[in-house]
């Protein structure tokens, strides 16, 4: 049925369905590393094989990888993955432009609400890595640093790989928007600047290390 013509409380219990499902698939995942970055890129190009790489170093140490379950950096990410005893994870999203789940994935979702995915994105994320990408993964950039910022999660690292690609809003961030008082000085170190998977892979682990000491400590 068209979403649009559905009353609204069949879509309520729509999104419930959603988000149930969702938490009983993902429930004994663990600590994952949520990878964002454009479909666009071809197998083979510099950052889905950046993006495979990181995949397979993360998935070497038991971590998760978590993407979109679309092509592009997401395959890249989830076929580093898959290819190690980690579970490659793809949480994909019904469009009308739709395109196939890459095949990299131990366990694919399949969502209608974005706003359900972008939770489950979040809910075990022990890191992001971001990858150039277009108005999806902005969007998402931004979603996990208003929550980190806001107190609304558990801080996490927030990873930008690709210096050339992101350094313009690195830029933008750092002058217009805390010349103008909309974020603060500290707000800046909410993210870091990579340029390659091991960049990346070094802060996650380092931070998934952390988590395991509290815990043990706890």
């Amino acid at each position: 049925m068209d979403e649009l013509k559905i009353p609204e409380a069949w879509r309520v219990l729509r999104i419930q369905s959603e988000l149930v499902d969702g938490i009983e698939a993902l429930a004994r995942l663990g600590g994952a590393v949520t990878v964002f970055g454009g479909a666009r890129f071809a197998t083979g190009s510099h950052f889905y094989d950046e993006a495979m790489r990181l995949g397979g170093i993360l998935g070497k140490e038991g971590i998760p990888v978590i993407t979109g379950g679309g092509p592009g950096i997401m395959e890249g990410a989830n076929r580093g993955c898959y290819a190690t005893s980690a579970t490659s994870v793809g949480l994909n999203i019904s469009l009308p432009t739709e395109q196939a789940p890459n095949p990299y994935q131990d366990l694919s979702l399949q969502f209608r609400y974005f706003f359900v995915r972008k939770f489950m994105f979040v809910k075990h994320a022990v890191g992001f890595v971001i990858f150039p990408g277009g108005y999806g993964t902005i969007d998402e950039l931004f979603e996990a640093l208003t929550l980190v910022q806001t107190s609304k999660v558990r801080p996490f690292p927030i990873i930008l790989l690709g210096t050339e690609y992101w350094q313009g809003l690195v830029d933008w961030i750092k002058t217009t928007m805390l010349s103008h008082g909309c974020i603060a000085e500290r707000e800046l170190h909410l993210f870091s600047l990579v340029d390659d998977a091991e960049s990346a892979a070094k802060i996650i682990l380092q931070h998934a290390r952390m988590l395991q000491a509290q815990e043990i400590a706890e």
